[in-house]
């Protein structure tokens, strides 16, 4: 088949014209349209998600909230958080004062395996205890 006997048989009219125009409106119109309405559909989504976000956010609070109805919540967090006590108890602080550089930055690893000793050590925990106790005091008196 002749491509130019094809083309040659095709005829435009005024009417051909006329719709090929108006689809070309309609394209024009509607493609502006389609991308403001994919715009607002994202910030749309965009919305339902920080609502999701907020409710989460909400539920949270409300659950932390009933915590801090609890009294034995708020015993511990006061003796943990302002360090308060009860009457006749002791706390004892420690502050570490090991400057950076000595604190090792990784740790030797755990072996998993069991290794045996070379010595006894319950013979030697023995012999730790009668030489103890068998050992003479200074007399500080002299």
């Amino acid at each position: 088949m002749d491509v130019r006997a094809w083309l040659g048989g095709i005829r435009l009219s005024g009417f051909a014209f006329i719709m090929l125009g108006l689809v070309v409106l309609a394209a024009c119109v509607l493609v502006p349209s389609v991308s403001t309405y994919l715009d607002q559909r994202a910030q749309i989504a965009a919305l339902e998600e920080s609502v999701r976000v907020g409710h989460d956010e909400i539920a949270a609070l409300e659950a932390e909230r009933e915590q801090w109805r609890d009294p034995a919540f708020i015993t511990t967090q006061a003796r943990e958080r302002l360090y308060y006590v009860r009457p006749g108890e002791v706390v004892y602080l420690i502050d570490d004062d090991l400057p950076a550089a000595a604190i090792p930055d990784d740790p030797a690893t755990v072996s998993g395996d069991v290794e045996r000793t070379r010595t006894d050590w319950m013979s030697q925990f023995v012999r730790s205890l009668v030489t103890s106790g068998s050992a003479r005091t200074a007399d500080p008196g002299s």
